[in-house]
C-alpha cells in the first residue's frame, strides 16, 4: 500500500479546510497513494473559541464532506479524516468519515474523549460506544483510531486481534509539557502492541504540535513531519507485518482475553 499523509493547520473558515483536504486528495491521487490520512476535526478552529469545531459541526450530506465526496468520486483513493457531526442542541460526536469512490466507506464515532491535561471535550462532544470496522485498502486490512485513542491499548489490540495489519489516526494532539515525547512514544507503543503499521495525521498551527508520522510494525518511525504543513508518502507492506510478527509473535503469545468495551 502506498500511504500519503496530509497535514496542515485548520483555519476558522469551513470553505477554506474543504479546499485544503481537495488539495490534498488531488496531490496524493496524482502520486499515486491508495489512502490519505488527514487530521482530526477540520471543520473549523479558532483559537480564541474553543468550542469552534462544535459550533460548525455539520451532518453528513453537508457542503463539507459533498465537496470531498465529489473529489474523491474521482479515483480510487481512500481518504480518512474527522469531522463533528450534531447529535443534540449545541452537542455532536467528533466522527471519522473513510471515502472512496465518492462514498462514505465506513464510520467511527470516537471512543475516548480528550478529559485530560485541563481539558474536557466530553463538555460538548459525546462518546461513541463502538469498535469500528475494519475496512479494506489495496489489500490490507486497515483499523481506524483517533487522537486520544492513541493513549488507550485495548482498542489497537482490538484491532490487530481481528486482523488489521495497519493503524490509521487522524489526530489533533495539543502543544505542551512532555507531549511531544507522548505523542512519538505512543506511536512506537501502539505499534509494537499490535505490530502494525501506524499512518498517524496531526494538526499543526499554534495549537497543535503537528509531527504526523508513518512507524512500522517495530516501532520505527519511517517518515515523519514537523510542525509545517506537509504531505509526506510511505510504502507499507503486509510482507513487513508478517516478518514482524513471526520475529516477534506478541499476538499469539498473550495470556489475556481479548479486549471489550464497557
Amino acid at each position: 500500500m502506498r500511504a500519503a499523509i496530509g497535514q496542515f493547520a485548520v483555519t476558522p473558515d469551513t470553505h477554506t479546510n474543504a479546499q485544503t483536504c481537495i488539495r490534498f486528495m488531488a496531490q496524493a491521487a496524482a502520486g499515486q497513494a491508495d489512502m490519505l490520512v488527514l487530521p482530526e476535526a477540520l471543520l473549523a478552529r479558532d483559537d480564541s473559541d474553543p468550542d469552534l469545531s462544535v459550533k460548525s459541526a455539520q451532518h453528513e450530506d453537508g457542503d463539507f464532506l459533498r465537496l470531498l465526496l465529489r473529489e474523491s468520486a474521482g479515483n480510487t483513493l481512500t481518504t480518512i479524516l474527522t469531522l463533528h457531526v450534531p447529535t443534540s442542541d449545541g452537542r455532536a460526536t467528533n466522527t471519522l468519515f473513510a471515502l472512496r469512490g465518492g462514498q462514505i466507506i465506513a464510520r467511527y464515532q470516537k471512543l475516548h474523549l480528550y478529559d485530560a491535561f485541563s481539558m474536557q471535550e466530553s463538555r460538548r462532544v459525546d462518546a461513541g460506544n463502538s469498535i469500528p470496522p475494519l475496512i479494506n485498502v489495496a489489500g490490507m486490512r486497515v483499523g481506524l483510531m483517533t487522537c486520544y485513542d492513541l493513549r488507550f491499548p485495548e482498542l489497537a489490540l482490538a484491532h490487530a486481534l481481528r486482523g488489521a495489519e495497519v493503524l490509521v489516526l487522524p489526530a489533533a494532539w495539543v502543544r505542551g509539557p512532555l507531549k511531544e515525547h507522548h505523542w512519538q512514544t505512543l506511536l512506537a507503543a501502539r505499534a509494537l502492541d499490535a505490530t502494525c503499521w501506524i499512518v498517524a495525521s496531526g494538526e499543526c498551527g499554534t495549537r497543535n504540535i503537528g509531527q504526523s508520522r508513518v512507524v512500522d510494525p517495530l516501532g520505527v518511525t519511517v517518515a515523519a513531519a514537523a510542525e509545517e504543513p506537509a504531505l509526506l508518502f510511505a510504502e507499507l507492506s503486509a510482507l513487513r507485518v508478517a516478518e514482524v510478527r513471526e520475529r516477534l509473535p506478541v499476538l499469539a503469545n498473550r495470556r489475556f482475553a481479548p479486549p471489550q468495551l464497557l
